[in-house]
């Protein structure tokens, strides 16, 4: 095969690993392709680099490519999301002041129960709560809005505003938000700069929820078949090498390159491993599925998945209820074309009811031998993508 170079576009965050992995360790390599990774400073300039054709694949938010078939953000290009990068991932974060409310009040930290930490917030703040998120559409929106709706919070009650990841604990010590809601490893470095602390992982609220997408123009898609065949089993390879637990020492030092993350390995090792130190006062807590990058099918673009984002979204907007068009994004199609000649168990349903699996369940498959772990919502509902409430 002719070795052909894509540009690829980033934000610096430990959910990009699959797409740094699979071009500094060979797996780009060996479907003949080189990765151009190229970071964006914000997730706008990211889908604009996407957008207009500066890159011809990137590390997107997941419900991006689905409210932008929505008609949301003023862009009318149409994106396909090939594959999942990263399953969970986002950290809720509260500022020094809120801190000290929570430790009045006897509030023990357990980074894992959704319900108490909400109600917590509610008796200790004062008004309004402005939460700091990287992006309007996107996971960590649709996390706080579901948590808040569904708990003694309320959704009257927060107020969300956009904040850069690499600049959220400057936002949050200068003032400008009380807490926030970000990918690691920027939750972390707020707890090391000693402007905060971590509150809950994202999971916490969803267990299942899939944070990043492998996200392509839908033209590109179609036109490069060859090429996106190649970038999809590149990615894929790379997140299965990230899922061995001996990688992730490696994993973390590359990361923290000057060229990707400048960060130190330590401190994105703590996503890799669950292992979360969640303020100044030391207090450490594993949480286990913090992140997932394979298995279980962690990479699978799931339908329901873009279904569950896409009627989040049209309730939020104000749009008809008619969202089966924006849910075709999250393209399983061409994942199952571009995946039959890898070893992948791939599911035989490209759907599920979002929420409903509590254990780890087996499920028909193409190799027999797929079981999918828990995806519930923290209130456990279920979301039935053929009848959604």
């Amino acid at each position: 095969m002719r070795r052909v170079t894509i540009p690829v576009a980033y934000m610096p965050l430990v959910d990009a690993a699959p797409l740094i992995i699979a071009q500094e360790l060979g797996f780009a390599e060996a479907e003949a392709i080189g990765l151009d990774l190229i970071a964006a400073p914000s997730w706008s300039s990211l889908r604009d680099m996407l957008g207009f054709g500066r890159v011809d694949a990137a590390h997107m938010l997941s419900p991006v490519p689905v409210a932008m078939r929505l008609g949301l953000g003023g862009m009318g290009v149409s994106l396909a999301a090939v594959c999942v990068l990263s399953v969970n991932g986002d950290v809720i974060g509260i500022g020094r002041p809120l801190e000290e409310k929570l430790r009045a009040s006897g509030f023990g930290f357990d980074f894992e129960d959704a319900r108490t930490a909400a109600t917590a917030l509610q008796n200790a703040r004062r008004d309004k709560l402005v939460l700091g998120v990287p992006f309007p559409f996107s996971m960590h929106v649709e996390l706080l809005r579901y948590w808040a709706e569904r708990t003694d919070l309320g959704v009257d009650s927060i107020e969300i505003r956009t904040v850069p990841p690499p600049l959220m604990a400057e936002a949050l010590e200068a003032g400008d938000i009380d807490a926030f809601c970000v990918g690691e490893p920027w939750g972390s470095v707020a707890v090391d700069r000693g402007v905060g602390a971590l509150l809950l992982p994202g999971r916490a609220i969803w267990q299942g929820a899939p944070e990043k997408v492998l996200a392509t123009r839908s033209d590109w898609a179609e036109t490069e078949p060859d090429l996106l065949g190649r970038l999809i089993r590149a990615v894929w390879q790379a997140s299965r090498w990230l899922a061995k637990p001996d990688s992730r020492i490696a994993a973390a030092e590359i990361l923290s390159r000057k060229g990707y993350l400048d960060l130190p390995p330590e401190l994105i090792d703590r996503a890799l491993s669950g292992r979360m130190i969640l303020s100044g006062h030391g207090e450490q807590r594993q949480c286990d599925g913090f992140l997932r990058f394979h298995g279980a099918a962690a990479t699978f673009p799931w339908r329901s998945q873009a279904k569950w984002i896409a009627h989040r979204l049209a309730k939020a907007h104000g749009l008809g209820p008619d969202t089966d068009a924006a849910a075709s994004v999250f393209r399983a199609d061409l994942y199952r074309q571009h995946m039959t000649q890898t070893d992948a168990d791939l599911p035989g349903a490209s759907a599920k009811l979002e929420g409903a699996i509590r254990h780890p369940t087996a499920v028909a498959s193409t190799r027999g031998a797929l079981n999918l772990l828990p995806d519930r919502f923290f209130d456990g509902a279920i979301f039935d993508p053929d009848a959604p409430e």
